[in-house]
């Protein structure tokens, strides 16, 4: 064999990659075989020291990373909320956008609007519901004997016998108890503590939700140019749908619940049944919850009113029931035009498992996240499995 020719560069050739020999100046060069380094395991058993050192301080950082998350959890909600506010009122931000009104002063006269409605409400509302819970409390034995004295409880008694008054009688004792008093008036001391924390979060989320309703165009703009810049137009026109889908979601719920405790208040000042203030706040709270809201609040209400008046109780379940179908059939979908129809089934899901996560806001949010997700299957997902074609 001749010797290599000057500058030729020899070739290191892995054996095992079945490589050819390499041809040079018409000479065949066989292939050098050279055995490649072969990586060091981190785990190695001879360094055990080093490999528990790692691992220990891997599950430290895991674990720091989980207590930390776990304090911040009520921080984390806040912001998810908020953010989910400032989705729900940028729609109304923009209706006025498109009347010639600049964004900045169309935050201040939505804040400035939902401020002053606000404080009229709490200010005519709060007093009521403290005295009407109080009249709750004193007035639960006159209820009983009314209810006693009624000729639904006379069909009670007769359908079912002597257990109907002995059920009575022990929610009575119960009710009249001082003992269980007591207790109930510890829990209701939580309540109001309970009610507190929530007021401080409310005013919390508001904040934030100011500042995220005035950058949320920047946002997006910003969570656009993190995509690579050949995907941006379809991640804007995919951002803005979700968006929009959101809000109008969001403020549809809240309008249509606000129906529902304007109805239920007009019934029950029409009907004379008792506490209509709280019902009408139990009615806008049981409405949030997609679905089954209205369904649930028509069996607690009519079951409230059957102590006070069964007659009336029968006929605000029959006219709130045709409100129920006037929602359904005629307020929904005009409310409801913008958003993402989402199967029922999903509905029902995603409000469980966000009632079980974060209760009623949870329940809320739930559904405009399962919209979210559906809306990225169909426009990202789905085209790309379509355009994956065997050959």
């Amino acid at each position: 064999m001749t010797e290599a020719v000057e500058g030729a560069r020899p070739l290191s050739v892995d054996a095992a990659a079945g490589t050819d020999a390499a041809v040079v100046d018409n000479e065949i060069i066989p292939p050098v075989i050279v055995d490649r380094p072969q990586r060091e395991v981190w785990a190695n058993v001879g360094h055990p020291f080093a490999t528990g050192l790692i691992l220990t301080i891997g599950g430290l950082t895991a674990l720091a990373l989980g207590i930390a998350f776990v304090n911040l959890s009520t921080i984390v909600i806040y912001v998810v909320m908020a953010l989910f506010v400032a989705l729900a009122l940028d729609p109304v931000v923009k209706r006025l956008e498109r009347h010639n009104v600049a964004r900045p002063w169309g935050i201040v006269i939505v804040y400035g609007s939902f401020g002053i409605v606000l404080i009229g409400v709490l200010w005519f509302l709060i007093p009521a519901l403290f005295t009407q819970a109080q009249a709750l409390v004193q007035n639960i034995p006159s209820l009983i004997g009314q209810f006693e004295n009624s000729d639904f409880y006379a069909w009670v008694q007769s359908t079912f016998g002597a257990q109907a008054g002995t059920i009575l009688t022990q929610v009575q004792t119960f009710l009249t108890n001082p003992a269980n008093l007591a207790t109930i008036g510890g829990g209701i001391l939580r309540l109001g503590v309970s009610v507190g924390v929530a007021i401080s979060g409310l005013l919390i989320i508001l904040v934030l939700s100011l500042y995220f309703l005035a950058g949320l165009p920047a946002m997006k703009v910003a969570f656009a140019q993190l995509t690579p810049a050949h995907s941006r137009p379809t991640v804007t026109s995919l951002t803005n749908q979700i968006t929009d889908s959101i809000g109008g979601y969001l403020t549809g719920m809240v309008v249509l619940a606000f129906f529902n405790s304007v109805v239920g208040l007009v019934l029950h000042l029409v009907l004379e049944l008792p506490f209509p203030f709280l019902m009408a706040v139990a009615a806008f709270c049981i409405t949030l919850i997609p679905l089954i809201g209205s369904v649930c609040y028509l069996i607690f209400a009519s079951v409230l009113a059957l102590f006070s008046d069964p007659t009336a109780a029968l006929i605000f379940a029959i006219v709130y029931l045709i409100y129920i179908q006037v929602e359904a059939y005629v307020l929904t979908p005009r409310v409801m035009n913008k958003t993402v129809s989402v199967p029922g089934a999903l509905v029902v899901i995603g409000a469980l498992v966000g009632g079980t996560l974060l209760g009623l806001l949870g329940a809320l949010v739930a559904i405009p996240v399962t919209a979210s997700i559906l809306l990225i299957i169909k426009q990202i997902f789905i085209p790309r499995q379509d355009r994956k074609i065997r050959t």
